[in-house]
């Protein structure tokens, strides 16, 4: 086998066992944890850790311990956070998540950065385009790493399905359900019973074991790679100016007009998963089915994102990037339009894990593209752009989760409409900017070409 498919899928299996695990709880905070808010806070408190680690972190751990190391130790913070929901209060999830959230950022920035160099190491050797090798190795990851949410889900819902169901929900909670949620009202949204301790004790088992696999199969695993731009640094650098310089890369690639433009694309990205982790979760499936079926309806979402991840992945060669962020965009419009006029029922079950399927085929454009089209763009500074990317997600996470318990289910599915539609337009701005340097350099490759020619005529 190839090593760079080797070392791809390894990092794409490490990342399945560790997500597997998180997924499920992501899901589950907002409903298992809804006693004074702690489930919301405990996510708004990782995704604030996650902006303060993007803005810092990344670019120092990945340029002093390499790719590999910082994924295993980033990987560490979240099986601290699973330990962390064996006794759950505030003592216990908000500093766990709060180490979550630190580790967030390099783990993630240091997973793009490793897939676009092993990416490109390959095209060269293979004489292939740098952006369609990229493209497919994302394409890769993210099938295997999105199915992470078909097994995380399927397990919390097998385990917490032995929990005995009330009675049927009355109509006057349903009123309340859906883009009519307030949370305001006094209404109990929750149709089922709080699982034993027994239970949730036996799903955190499983899901702390799927984290420390993870881990140990990285740490054994994955080859170490090294940017060819450190090789060939030999000249010797003082740890503060390094340090310093460092440091300082996340914020001086603002000065990038493309980069400032693009920033809503992540901050979107966070948004929307951020009102499905919370919002659908809790005011559409919990609200109207109960927990038990939170699963069910995020493993339509997670198989949905997983096999249009890959097919995304090799489709963008033939489509280009502009189409598949077009099919993204008409999708989730679609079904933002139909969460704010659907009233959620148990008779229309069938509808809540059709409009959670679409909503991670336009995820899967969000995944692979944004990171695709990051890596590609800003290749000379990958650490400092994918922790930039970070940046936009967390704060995307922050805010989603910062208005959760302030505004309406409504209010909140018109921002995210307001959000992707700037979104799409400041990213079709980046295009034509793309565009526009193509044909100057295509002229001037042109021009260069013909005087060269006539040089060789004279002759």
């Amino acid at each position: 086998m190839e090593r760079s498919l080797r070392n791809v899928l390894v990092v794409s299996c490490g990342f399945l066992l560790l997500f597997t695990a998180y997924t499920g709880l992501q899901n589950l905070q907002s409903s298992l944890y809804s006693e004074h808010g702690l489930g919301v806070a405990t996510l708004s408190s990782l995704y604030g850790a996650v902006v303060l680690s993007s803005m810092f972190l990344p670019p120092i751990l990945i340029k002093r311990g390499g790719c590999k190391w910082t994924i295993v130790g980033s990987m560490c913070c979240y099986v601290a956070f699973s330990l962390g929901n064996f006794h759950a209060s505030w003592y216990t999830l908000i500093p766990t998540s709060i180490l979550l959230g630190l580790g967030a950022a390099p783990l993630w920035s240091a997973q793009c950065t490793y897939l676009t160099m092993v990416g490109q190491a390959h095209a060269r050797r293979a004489g292939r385009p740098s952006p369609d090798v990229v493209n497919q190795y994302f394409g890769i990851f993210f099938l295997i790493v999105q199915s992470s949410g078909v097994w995380g889900n399927l397990i919390s819902s097998l385990v917490f399905g032995q929990t005995p169901r009330q009675e049927a929900v009355p109509e006057e909670q349903l009123m309340s359900c859906g883009a009519n949620d307030c949370l305001m009202a006094t209404v109990v949204t929750n149709s089922t019973q709080r699982p034993s301790e027994q239970l949730i004790y036996t799903l955190l088992g499983i899901y702390t074991g799927s984290g420390i696999l993870a881990i140990l199969l990285v740490a054994l695993f994955l080859e170490p790679i090294e940017d060819s731009k450190q090789k060939s640094d030999g000249e010797p650098e003082s740890i503060s100016e390094s340090f310093s310089s460092t440091l300082l890369s996340t914020f001086r690639l603002f000065k990038d007009k493309r980069l400032c433009l693009l920033i809503l694309l992540p901050l979107y990205s966070g948004l929307q998963q951020g009102f499905l982790s919370g919002e659908y979760t809790r005011s559409y499936v919990t609200c109207a089915l109960g927990i038990q079926f939170v699963g069910y309806a995020m493993i339509c979402f997670s198989g949905a994102a997983s096999l249009c991840s890959l097919l995304y992945g090799k489709i963008s060669r033939y489509t280009g990037r502009a189409v598949l962020y077009t099919l993204g965009a008409a999708t989730h419009l679609s079904c933002i339009t139909a969460f704010l006029l659907w009233r959620p029922h148990l008779a229309q079950m069938a509808i809540f894990f059709l409009l959670s399927g679409l909503w991670g085929v336009a995820d899967a454009v969000w995944q692979t593209q944004n990171n695709a089209l990051y890596g590609i763009l800003f290749e000379k500074k990958k650490e400092a752009a994918f922790a930039n990317y970070r940046l936009g997600e967390a704060l995307g996470f922050v805010i989603a989760f910062g208005y959760s318990t302030l505004l309406c289910v409504r209010i909140k599915l018109y921002i995210l409409m307001a959000v992707l539609s700037l979104a799409m337009l400041a990213y079709g701005i980046v295009e034509h900017m793309e565009s526009r340097a193509s044909c100057k350099d295509l002229a001037a490759g042109g021009t260069g070409q013909v005087e060269e020619e006539e040089m060789q005529t004279e002759m």
